[in-house]
């Protein structure tokens, strides 16, 4: 699978450093803090959505749950994380509702909130769906349709049209080619320490 986002050559000469996710702290729909750490050793989907739209977000909630259906049954390896591009109106209280309303089961799924500035930043820097300048201000606005696949290192594995079957298809199945890599590589790993 490839890596998405600019590549640079290690200072050894023989290793890339491919693009990764900055650090992140925004506040989940209970109200706890959601960390990049909350995400180390998962491999995860990213969307960004707000709760009020009623355009392309239920239909990107929908493919969601697909996931959440499909790999429920990995104990928490697969996350979803879905980042409001609302944050004025979309409280902790409202991601709640909004959560309960869609069944969304929030032991592998979280929607955050939190700085409108730093949710934008790493919509535009981290994860790259957007690429229109901004400051996170008052007449700053995304509305993104993709889901991002980063895997365990954090690295961006794939982006994909949420609002689309076939493209959703793609990311369930890279998903467990993710998931197959990493058992075969872990099992590799035993072996040689055995």
């Amino acid at each position: 699978m490839p890596f998405i986002g600019e590549r640079e050559l290690a200072a050894n000469g023989k290793d890339t450093i491919y693009h990764s996710l900055p650090s992140f702290k925004f506040a989940n729909q209970d109200g706890d803090t959601i960390t990049n750490k909350d995400y180390d050793g998962k491999i995860y989907v990213a969307d960004y959505f707000f709760t009020t739209c009623k355009s392309i977000c239920p239909k990107m909630a929908t493919e969601l749950q697909r996931v959440q259906s499909v790999f429920g049954y990995t104990k928490g390896l697969v996350q979803i994380l879905s980042h409001t591009v609302d944050p004025e109106h979309d409280s902790v209280a409202v991601l709640k509702a909004y959560s309960d309303m869609i069944h969304a089961d929030t032991k592998m799924w979280n929607f955050v909130t939190g700085d409108k500035k730093q949710l934008y930043d790493i919509a535009r820097k981290g994860y790259l769906v957007n690429a229109m300048e901004g400051n996170g201000g008052p007449e700053d606005f995304i509305h993104s349709e993709l889901f991002v696949l980063v895997d365990k290192e954090k690295h961006i594995r794939g982006i994909y049209d949420g609002t689309d079957i076939k493209a959703v298809n793609n990311l369930l199945d890279d998903i467990k080619v993710l998931i197959a890599e990493y058992t075969i590589k872990e099992t590799k790993n035993k072996k040689n320490n055995d």
